[in-house]
């Protein structure tokens, strides 16, 4: 049995039951960062795939051409693996084995992440064989698939010590520069420092610690995340889903700092969805002082948001999707 998919917590889940997947994903991006030395996976495959949504003219249908042709690639990855499941998330780097797993007549499986349900999903959806989200009420319910290392990290907060900063593995320069403002401010309030940089800021960042003799665990990537979060009583970060529901799945409180420029403002929207239930803050970029930010900060009851994210998610998210996938009687690849 193998299976293309792409989130973290379906493939241990998988890795679990003796299955190891392939996973296709794409050149550009973090993919390859991400996944191509993990031991979890049969093969890892990266294929030229781009965005399209944002594209205009002539560089749309050149990233269109690109999709199709990188699907034709899948079909014949698929036929060497003997595919009979894809899972995909969306996005241009799940393009091509979604369309390649329409061309073969493989069961396409999708996963929202967000509150929005993006532009590949949205027209893929009515093809799939089940599609999962942990917004979407007409969709196959799932607690969001969190890996398990998350979980073990919870535990209740109630004195702020520690802030960690995260603006996701390629960083995000708001984030880097907001930590730095505060990072005075936070060293004369005894508060510690974790601080995710992303690649392009680290070196700039770490020397800034340095010069000004702040102690901090500054990192540009990790795999080591839970551990990171397991000593953080806050956090200030982006939404994007992952992130997002790591931090739930940790009782992480947080304020959220969408990406402005995010796809139809999915960011917002995904922060949105623990705020509506008073499990977070939400703040624009624009808006933020950094003073009256942490001042605010001081002022939440850490404990009672702490109680609220452990109702939100549960562990067995990936369990639940996985077996979804296994126990219908597909038919064999034909491709």
């Amino acid at each position: 049995m193998v299976i293309w998919l792409l989130p973290r917590a379906i493939k241990e889940e998988l890795n679990k039951r003796g299955l190891k997947p392939i996973y296709i994903g794409s050149t550009a991006g973090q993919d390859q960062t991400w996944f191509e030395n993990d031991t979890g996976f049969e093969k890892t495959y990266f294929l030229e795939s781009r965005g399209v949504v944002n594209k205009k003219g002539i560089h749309k249908v050149l990233a269109l051409f690109t999709i199709i042709r990188s699907a034709f690639t899948c079909k014949a990855i698929f036929k060497k693996h003997q595919i009979k499941y894809v899972f995909s998330v969306g996005g241009y780097s799940a393009a091509p084995a979604s369309f390649g797993a329409l061309l073969c007549g493989i069961p396409l499986y999708i996963h929202e992440q967000n509150a929005i349900q993006g532009k590949l999903n949205s027209l893929l959806r009515p093809f799939s064989k089940a599609f999962f989200s942990s917004y979407d009420t007409k969709a196959t319910m799932t607690s969001y698939p969190v890996s398990e290392a998350f979980f073990k990290s919870q535990r209740e907060r109630s004195n702020l010590k520690t802030i960690i900063f995260l603006g996701g593995s390629q960083g995000a320069t708001f984030i880097n520069h907001l930590a730095l403002k505060m990072a005075k401010l936070l060293q004369q309030e005894g508060i510690a420092i974790i601080h995710q940089t992303g690649k392009k800021e680290f070196e700039q960042i770490k020397k800034f610690y340095e010069d000004e003799g702040i102690l901090a665990d500054v990192f540009d990537f990790s795999n080591d995340i839970p551990e990171k979060l397991m000593r953080a009583d806050f956090a200030i970060s982006r939404s994007g889903a992952s992130t997002l529901w790591e931090l739930c799945a940790a009782n992480v409180p947080a304020l959220f700092i969408p990406y402005p420029h995010a796809a139809a403002n999915h960011q917002y929207f995904n922060a949105k969805a623990l705020v509506d239930q008073e499990a977070a803050l939400i703040l624009p970029q624009k808006d933020i002082d950094p003073v009256a930010l942490l001042t605010h900060i001081k002022s939440i009851n850490l404990l009672n948001v702490s109680k609220k994210l452990s109702q939100l998610i549960h562990d067995g998210g990936a369990k639940e999707i996985v077996d979804s996938m296994l126990q219908p009687k597909n038919k064999e690849n034909p491709c």
